[in-house]
């Protein structure tokens, strides 16, 4: 089976869910022109980075599931289309706070909510200030267009997290993301180091990975994060086959045979030669 999958880039626009997700839905439309089969927005595409400061304001972003607006909206557009989309959202669930994401399939129907696994905390990405940690563990939702494995942005610096969604038959790894500069150190370059290790993901599973990541300038207070986007896409060897530069919003689109890339796979043999038993150890520290 062949298919598209498409990743997307923009810069948010502060304080306005509206505007961004009519831009969500646009560039989902010029995905679409390129008869794309999964499309991947950013993470928490319909505000501006909020955890870059710690304000009880920004929980009145959180919104329940599945009752809002947003999940009928893109839920029609995927019907309408025949697209594959993750969506992710501030989610607020009784008492708690979460990073999630469901997806939504070809009828728009919608799946189950992953909520993210790895809350990082650091300046700039205060997330544990605002997010529960995720209770639901790593998921892959099946689609007619194959099984796709989600992460979340700090997600996606876990090996555990790429090989336990491969292990569960996923055929792609998709990132939505949130990620730019250091407010306390601007000298740290983080784009290559960050694109180097979805790529050891890729190459050590044999998997395609997508990553969407915003761009642009946002500044809360007194901090300023420049989102340096570079959303990219690779093939099943690591190789990156379509990235976006750091200020252009827009699509990249790539087409897979997944057919051909579960025979490589399975021809290659780590898979095969995988020792469980000697893995325990990683649980010890």
């Amino acid at each position: 089976m062949k298919i598209k999958v498409t990743a997307t880039q923009f810069k948010s626009i502060k304080g306005d869910k509206e505007a961004n997700i009519n831009k969500a839905l646009y560039l989902s439309n010029l995905a679409v022109s390129q008869k794309t089969n999964i499309i991947l927005l950013q993470e928490l595409f319909q505000t501006e980075y909020f955890c870059s400061t710690k304000n009880l304001k920004f929980f009145d972003y959180a919104i329940s599931f599945p009752d809002n607006r947003i999940f009928e909206t893109f839920s029609n557009f995927c019907k309408n289309y025949k697209i594959v989309m993750p969506i992710s959202f501030f989610e607020k669930h009784e008492n708690n706070y979460f990073n999630s994401l469901v997806v939504i399939n070809s009828k728009g129907e919608i799946s189950d909510v992953y909520r993210k696994s790895h809350i990082p905390e650091g300046p700039g990405y205060n997330e544990k200030f605002y997010f529960t940690p995720g209770n639901t563990g790593f998921k892959v939702f099946e689609t007619v267009y194959g099984k796709i494995g989600c992460g979340i942005c700090w997600d996606q610096w876990f090996p555990e997290c790429a090989r336990t969604m491969t292990l569960m038959g996923a055929d792609v790894l998709l990132y939505p993301t949130a990620i730019g500069s250091e407010p306390q150190d601007p000298l740290i370059k983080s784009k290559l180091h960050w694109q180097n290790v979805m790529i050891g993901h890729s190459a050590a599973n044999q998997i395609p990975v997508i990553a969407s990541n915003r761009i642009g300038e946002e500044i809360e207070e007194d901090v300023t994060l420049s989102f340096y986007g570079g959303s990219f896409i690779t093939d099943h060897l690591g190789n990156i086959t379509k990235e976006m530069d750091g200020k252009t919003e827009g699509v990249i689109t790539n087409e897979f045979d997944l057919d051909l890339i579960k025979q490589y796979r399975q021809s290659w043999g780590n898979f095969r030669d995988r020792r469980p038993d000697l893995y325990k150890k990683i649980c010890d520290f």
